[in-house]
């Protein structure tokens, strides 16, 4: 017996088999998109201590092409090669404005440099002596935006609190136009980049007028509705294109159209506060072709990339503290941001730097984004078992949907444990009284209201009562209340009458029903009177 039960133990063990334990997954982050590696690759720097907000940034069109920032009564002027060596500090600084400078603009062989402040002054520097060589007073308001046309080294443009736009000789010192059709703070403006006489200004009375200097009687040629005030407006390279940012969101319209609105990007959150035109490189199908894309900033602290070529967000980007301009170099290798608490957030990218002489290819700094070969997966494949859920189904592929989980409010869940006094006291607690009367009406079909009423203390009574002499009244629940105020009250007379405060609850009671009685009342002559006025016009 004993090597009969040995030999079944030994068939027994035999039988067993081991049970690998369950692994948790590794959590998995979903693939950086080419586009989004991309603007990731731009290695960030901080130049701090700028005083305060940074309210303009603007890239000299001219190699290097160093930057102007614009901030108190200053502007500071920085090389983008610096910040590759980790140097944040200023190149030189201009400081003769009276007043905070509110936009700043380089001419477009970057060898001048004008500024506008809020004591209505706009002037015009040599960027290499720091000297004022103009200076344009005509607006009897802060002037908010000035800008350089990009075909022009004669004229100027500037637009300010008085809600005029100027046009300027800025040789002779004198205003050739201006242009009179806003009806408030004038915050913004752009000039077209394939004609020297058309340009764009945005308004805080929610309209975008476009301009033809060439028109006699100084009017708007095309005004759109940007439906909020406006912070920004630019220009999109093909110059039929403009966007504009005001609220949240960022409309694209066409001027060839007719000011059609082509689309509304509103992706942030906050107010969108500076947007202006990014460029990358594609490849495709072998053949280099560079795409733009709108940036965009916000009091959110998020920057936003646009493609409007495919309507789409491609990137986004959080910073902590609200952006209040953004700027991107022509070279496409640098990017700038500037926060409201004087911090410049610098983006440079890595690669070769820039050289004056040479051809194409790499002068640019450009570097191909293009989707990177991958095997598509099959059943064959053993990383085809091993598929996350950012994997995206395909066709042939049996989708089991999981049913979400519906959160209970603590009022359901007692109710789901036959708690019933609990619910009832609970959800009169939240003061809520739709869903106290829905609470009421399920004990009512449950048959346990009257039972939770019996058991209530003298606290909770008092929850009760003040709730009634709220809401017993209205019409929409005085069926279900009104005849519940009469049951508790004949339940608990005993408790009410040994209880001040439960007294002083049935007197707040008592004069809600007089009230609502003395109107019905009052509604009731009303009735009497209108009557007979409606059955005479009924037989005209």
């Amino acid at each position: 017996m004993a090597e009969i039960r040995a030999e079944e133990q030994t068939l027994a063990i035999s039988k067993t088999f081991l049970i690998k334990p369950k692994l948790k997954p590794k959590a998995r982050t979903l693939p950086q998109t080419p586009e989004s590696k991309y603007w990731s690759s731009f290695k960030s720097t901080q130049i701090p201590n700028l005083i305060s907000s940074i309210s303009s940034l603007s890239f000299s069109p001219s190699p290097p092409h160093p930057f102007a920032a614009a901030y108190s009564a200053s502007v500071s002027l920085f090389s983008p090669l610096s910040l590759s060596d980790g140097d944040v500090s200023p190149s030189s600084t201009i400081s003769s404005f009276s007043d905070v400078v509110s936009s700043i603009s380089f001419r477009s062989d970057g060898l001048l440099l004008a500024a506008s402040d809020l004591s209505g002054l706009v002037q015009v520097f040599d960027v290499k002596s720091r000297t004022p060589l103009r200076r344009l007073r005509s607006h009897t308001r802060p002037v908010r935006f000035v800008k350089y046309p990009v075909l022009d080294k004669l004229h100027l443009l500037s637009g300010g609190d008085d809600a005029v736009v100027k046009f300027w000789d800025v040789a002779g010192e004198s205003v050739v136009l201006d242009l009179m059709g806003h009806k408030d703070y004038v915050r913004c403006g752009d000039c077209s980049p394939v004609s020297p006489d058309l340009f764009v200004t945005g308004s805080y009375d929610h309209t975008v007028k476009v301009w033809d200097v060439r028109v006699e009687d100084s009017r708007s040629v095309l005004e759109v509705n940007h439906g909020k005030p406006v912070e920004d407006v630019i220009y999109l390279p093909s110059g039929g294109l403009i966007a504009t940012a005001g609220g949240n969101s960022v409309k694209i319209w066409d001027l060839i159209g007719g000011g059609r609105m082509v689309h509304s990007m509103e992706s942030h959150n906050k107010t969108v506060t500076s947007i202006c035109v990014g460029r990358i490189r594609k490849e495709n199908c072998g053949d280099e072709s560079m795409e733009d894309r709108i940036l965009s900033v916000g009091l959110d602290g998020y920057m936003k990339v646009f493609d409007y070529g495919n309507m789409k967000v491609t990137h986004s980007m959080r910073f902590p503290a609200p952006l209040m301009s953004v700027g991107f170099s022509p070279d496409c290798r640098t990017r700038v941001i500037g926060t409201s608490n004087g911090i410049i957030f610098a983006g440079r990218r890595k690669g070769k730097e820039n050289v004056e002489s040479g051809g194409g290819g790499n002068v640019l700094g450009f570097e191909s984004i293009s989707e990177p070969e991958r095997r598509g997966l099959r059943p064959t494949y053993f990383r085809y078992f091993h598929r996350g859920q950012s994997e995206k189904p395909v066709e042939g592929d049996y989708l089991v949907m999981r049913n979400k989980k519906v959160k209970l409010a603590e009022h359901d869940k007692l109710l789901k444990k036959f708690r019933h006094k609990d619910a009832l006291v609970s959800v009169l607690n939240k003061k809520n009284r739709e869903n106290v009367v829905a609470v009421m009406e399920e004990l009512v079909t449950r048959k346990k209201l009257l039972k939770c009423v019996s058991n209530l203390d003298a606290d909770e009574l008092g929850l009760l009562l003040t709730f009634l002499s709220k809401n017993a009244t209205m019409p929409r629940y005085s069926s279900l209340l009104m005849g519940l105020t009469e049951k508790v009250i004949e339940m608990r007379a005993e408790d009410i009458r040994s209880s001040d405060p439960l007294k002083g609850h049935i007197r707040n009671l008592k004069r809600s029903i007089e009230e609502e009685l003395r109107i019905q009342h009052s509604l009731q002559e009303i009735q009497g009177i209108i009557s007979p006025l409606l059955r005479i016009a009924g037989r005209r």
